[in-house]
């Protein structure tokens, strides 16, 4: 999001923003906000490193990007399995394990 922009739109429950018509999963809300600006500076930096990478037309450089985006987003509760369906033990060790990850490379 950029600055002065509004936050996107949510849905009822919580679980999903909805940018142009299309639903995407929400952050898990429970994440401290200073592990979650963390693992947006990681994802963030992953993603220019994919871009740096196809620029560059280097497919290991792609792959090892690619991967810390998935590391960085299943930490913040985007992907795999759904926060909502963890338990508060589970979801702390989803994002503590992956920035630990993270922060490590």
């Amino acid at each position: 999001m950029a600055r002065g922009d509004t936050p996107p739109e949510r849905t009822s429950d919580g679980r999903f923003v909805v940018v142009n018509g299309r639903k995407w999963r929400a952050t898990d809300p429970s994440l401290p906000e200073d592990a979650a600006a963390r693992l947006r500076h990681h994802l963030m930096a992953a993603r220019r490193a994919v871009r740096a990478a196809t620029t560059a037309g280097d497919p290991d450089a792609e792959r090892s990007a690619r991967a810390r985006v998935h590391r960085a987003k299943v930490a913040l509760g985007e992907r795999g399995e759904p926060w909502w369906e963890q338990s508060e033990q589970q979801r702390r060790r989803r994002w503590e394990d992956g920035l630990a990850e993270l922060d490590g490379t």
